[in-house]
């Protein structure tokens, strides 16, 4: 009895020792994920600068310009967009200009109750407009308010077909041109309106070294973000 089981653990561990390792050690996982860590290092450290570029290029949508019907300069950054928005105006890109109403900051209606006067940033944009040769008679100012670029052009819809519009320019900064231009799009999917981007020329924004500026890491990774949010969200 000894001996037949002697045999049989004799024959057990030969049969095991004759199964072939199996490649799927934790061992060999960890070297394959080593190497590849590796291998990704060295592409980033030597071609880092091409993906970066082409990171930014690609958030930049620039159209011909073609005589539109409308004007809209996107909320915010204020100075660079509505430099953009008078020169668009002045070459004769199109006779009106339309301005959001952006979401008043906290605090703001207790400066109304305490008779202070504070303008706001729709103001300042079309102070600035018509200092550089807009006439006030053609600047559109919408009432209500939006908080965001979806809101805002959903808002800009019902003016243009209200009013007939058929073609609008939308100017911004260049890296919201295209979340911009797609989110128009997308609003003004199943109408015969054409949406051109136009974005500002005067940004400092450079998509050949964006990264080396602290201001444009943030928004270009917040860009993306937004872009990816917008994606999913809306299906742009």
């Amino acid at each position: 009895m000894f001996g037949m089981n002697d045999n049989q653990e004799m024959i057990s561990s030969q049969d095991e020792s004759s199964q072939p390792a199996s490649p799927f050690k934790p061992s060999t996982i960890l070297k394959w994920l080593v190497f590849l860590f590796v291998i990704v290092y060295f592409l980033i450290a030597f071609f880092h600068v091409p993906i970066l570029t082409g990171l930014g290029r690609y958030l930049v949508i620039q159209n011909p310009p073609e005589i539109s019907d409308l004007i809209v300069c996107m909320g915010g950054g204020n100075i660079e967009r509505g430099l953009a928005t008078a020169d668009a105006y002045n070459e004769g890109l199109a006779p009106t200009i339309y301005i959001s109403k952006e979401k008043l900051p906290d605090g703001y209606g207790l400066l109304e109750e305490k008779g202070i006067e504070y303008p706001e940033e729709g103001d300042l944009l079309e102070r600035l407009l018509m200092d550089l040769g807009v006439p006030g008679s053609v600047i559109i100012r919408s009432n209500l308010e939006v908080d965001n670029s979806w809101d805002e052009a959903r808002l800009i819809r019902e003016d243009v077909e209200k009013r007939g519009f058929k073609s609008i320019i939308i100017i911004t900064s260049p890296t919201h041109s295209r979340r911009s231009w797609l989110t128009f799009r997308k609003v003004f999917e199943g109408t015969d309106v054409r949406v051109l981007s136009l974005p500002s020329k005067y940004s400092g924004f450079s998509p050949e070294g964006w990264w080396k500026d602290r201001g444009y890491l943030r928004d270009v990774l917040i860009e993306y973000e937004k872009l990816i949010y917008y994606t999913l969200k809306y299906g742009i």
